[in-house]
């Protein structure tokens, strides 16, 4: 295998035969979706809106699979659970009061569960986010009373906010004005300099009054619109379901991979935390299908025959963004460069000075955010139920193949390449033959293009 988790070409693929039936199947389903189009392009325009709305759904979950496997090379189930924690985070937030004046789930354990998680994820990001050199200048004992006290104020700020969904959008509105104050801030302090800097002004005295009476109106008006509460809790299932990935990695893979170094050990690992979350999850929601709140944007359209959604317009161009800040942070910052490296070599990695620990935790983080958006994303269209995360990993997996393993533009072209072949699959077919077509053309790529659309260089 190389190193980049793409095997050689198989040797039966040199056997022109081989690559002549390859072509042919190419074509014939080329020459057939053309002839289905001529049938009835209203239909068609259907068909490719809905393969374009679900094929954002899988380029997410593609992206976030690719950036974690082909920085830590093995195949972490959890992803599939945090694609799970994403949309039942979102029912558990927006679940509306019963008669009883009580929500429909209402889980002490829960925000237990979670307020923990998210003290120790901060506890671990201040120890850190401090320098050595910085951390020697300190008073070891009270920079531990401060990260002991921020972190445990973070997990009890968390538990209040999920024991309390009601009130998400009060409880929410001091970050959110302080986050927007921060980075309105910083980008009039950066424009003001290189318009003013040289003039003598002191650019902070003009951006910091300017972050702060946006960041208080912003957190005023969320603070006083519980319409935001369904959009804030996809934000807090996000998060939260990025915090359980890092802990996951910092708490138990990296010692397993420190000890164990076999993917196979890992795979089991992950399978069992895959295993168990589902559990759980079936024991807190029941294992029967749940829809979430109707989103913005519902009502579908009229365009010639077909009905789109604007909700679904609105997730093509979240996976477009997803994609673009990816990107970015991988081409353009110097985490990117610390993560190619590390996927590179993780052991070169560390000695030139790269602190993979926590690069990869953030990896893990960032990949699990992915996970869940997708599921969200979905859930607003499907019902969601505990056993939905496997099948969303397994099309992440498919995607990827598709598209190329390690390749973040081939996740893109795979995701929405597995859509589109499965809604058009399914035209003269019921709708249950969608997850079979999706799993024959897996057999077929990596039996004639084991490298996908966009292999990996």
């Amino acid at each position: 295998m190389y190193r980049d988790g793409i095997g050689r070409l198989p040797a039966f693929l040199k056997v022109p035969g081989t690559r002549l039936l390859a072509g042919v199947l190419t074509v014939v389903f080329a020459a057939y979706i053309l002839w289905k189009i001529g049938q009835s392009p209203d239909q068609a325009l259907q068909f490719a809106f809905n393969g374009l709305a679900v094929g954002a759904v899988y380029a997410l979950l593609a992206m976030g699979f690719t950036i974690v496997y082909s920085t830590v090379w093995f195949f972490d189930l959890y992803y599939g659970a945090a694609a799970a924690l994403g949309a039942y985070g979102v029912f558990y937030l927006s679940s509306q009061e019963t008669l009883q004046g009580r929500y429909e789930v209402d889980n002490l354990y829960i925000s237990i569960v979670f307020g923990a998680v998210t003290g120790g994820v901060v506890a671990w990001a201040l120890r850190e986010g401090l320098s050595p050199r910085l951390r020697r200048r300190l008073n070891f004992k009270a920079l531990r009373v401060v990260e002991g006290v921020l972190a445990a104020s973070a997990g009890i700020y968390t538990g209040f906010l999920l024991a309390y969904p009601d009130n998400l959008n009060l409880m929410l509105s001091p970050v959110i004005g302080v986050l927007i104050a921060i980075v309105v801030g910083w980008l009039l302090y950066e424009g003001f300099w290189r318009i003013m800097g040289r003039a003598g002004v002191r650019p902070f005295t003009l951006a910091a009054p300017g972050g702060a009476v946006l960041g208080v109106y912003c957190g005023s008006l969320v603070a006083s619109t519980t319409e935001f509460n369904l959009y804030l809790s996809w934000g807090v299932s996000c998060l939260m379901a990025g915090a359980v990935g890092l802990a996951l990695y910092r708490g138990l893979y990296m010692y397993m991979r420190q000890r164990a170094r076999s993917p196979l050990i890992m795979l089991v690992a992950s399978l069992g935390v895959l295993l168990a979350i589902t559990a759980l999850t079936t024991i807190v929601f029941q294992p029967t299908p749940k829809p979430l709140p109707e989103a913005f944007a519902s009502e579908p359209w009229i365009v010639g025959k077909a009905h789109l959604k604007g909700f679904n317009i609105f997730a093509i161009g979240v996976a477009l963004l997803g994609f673009v800040g990816l990107l970015a942070l991988l081409k353009k910052t110097s985490f990117g460069k610390a993560v190619r490296a590390i996927g590179d070599d993780e052991e070169v990695s560390k000695v030139v000075g790269i602190n993979t620990t926590t690069v990869i935790a953030v990896v893990f983080f960032i990949g699990a955010v992915f996970a869940a958006l997708a599921s969200i994303l979905s859930g607003h269209d499907t019902a969601i139920q505990p056993r939905m995360g496997l099948l969303l990993l397994l099309k992440g997996w498919i995607a990827s193949v598709i598209g190329g393993i390690g390749n973040l533009y081939g996740a893109l072209v795979g995701g929405f390449a597995l859509g589109l072949v499965e809604q058009f699959g399914i035209w003269d077919l019921a709708g249950e033959w969608k997850d079979p077509i999706s799993f024959i053309l897996l057999i077929l790529f990596l039996a004639f293009w084991p490298k996908g659309l966009l292999a990996r260089r």
